[in-house]
């Protein structure tokens, strides 16, 4: 759960970025949850192990407001998430998920543009500064210069990246990262 270092530059002793409070969740009467909680600060990188099937994805997806947990609390940033619409969800989380379902005819950059749709108005069209933006994570990312080819070109460990570039160009303090390592 990583922070962007430009969301905490000039910050001291602030409190923390994500409090997951006495989460509970199951699927189909099975208990998955029961009372998790965390903490983790700005700047903080947090790790969630476990065994296959322990959980994990489903802590991510509940923290990034995909599934509603039966009980519990999750801020970031002082705004309780299941108060949010999607829009602003998405200025304060951003997501890499384990095994994204991506547009193989899109180009990298149309792609990475994706992750400012949380900054935009509806049918607003991208500006100037949000390439900037997209640009910039593709450089961090190492795929800028893979801006126009289509993600079908790419390799895996190439998607990957171009999936971990539309995150940052989110620009949301808060970064969930599933099996970030993953091709």
């Amino acid at each position: 759960l990583p922070v962007p270092a430009k969301a905490t530059q000039g910050v001291v002793g602030i409190g923390p970025m994500l409090i997951v409070e006495n989460l509970h969740f199951g699927y189909n009467g099975n208990s998955i949850l029961q009372g998790f909680t965390l903490e983790a600060r700005p700047g903080e990188i947090v790790g969630i192990v476990g065994p296959n099937g322990a959980g994990k994805t489903t802590v991510l997806r509940l923290i990034s407001g995909v599934l509603k947990a039966a009980l519990g609390s999750i801020r970031v940033d002082g705004s309780e998430l299941t108060t949010l619409g999607a829009a602003q969800r998405g200025r304060l989380v951003s997501v890499v998920p384990q095994s994204p379902r991506l547009p193989l005819n899109f180009k990298l950059l149309d792609m990475v543009l994706m992750g400012r749709n949380p900054h935009l108005k509806l049918l607003q069209w991208e500006r100037q500064t949000d390439v900037d933006v997209a640009s910039h994570a593709m450089d961090l990312t190492d795929t800028l210069h893979l801006a126009g080819r289509t993600l079908a070109t790419l390799s895996g460990g190439e998607r990957q990246r171009a999936v971990i570039a539309m995150a940052l160009a989110q620009e949301a303090p808060l970064l969930l990262l599933d099996e970030p390592t993953a091709n």
